[in-house]
């Protein structure tokens, strides 16, 4: 995997807080916020699918038995 690097512009103790945080866990500072960023990032993502489904839903309720779906599935 090709390597990238980013800058990040925070104060002194914002970076203090960062790197303690991710020593505590046994991680650079570097694997922290990656981790975190993309952990957002895809809680974010999760959260508007999830939203488009419950607007989809709300404008027309059909709900199917799980025993239903499983007849279709399992043979």
């Amino acid at each position: 995997m090709a390597s990238a690097t980013m800058t990040v512009r925070m104060d002194d103790s914002e970076k203090a807080l960062i790197l303690d945080y991710a020593r505590a866990f046994g991680a650079t500072a570097s694997d922290f916020m990656r981790r975190t960023t993309l952990e957002r990032i895809e809680d974010e993502l999760d959260l508007k699918a999830w939203n488009e489904a419950k607007t989809e839903f709300d404008a027309d309720p059909v709900i199917i038995p799980a025993s239903k779906i499983a007849k279709k599935i399992m043979p």
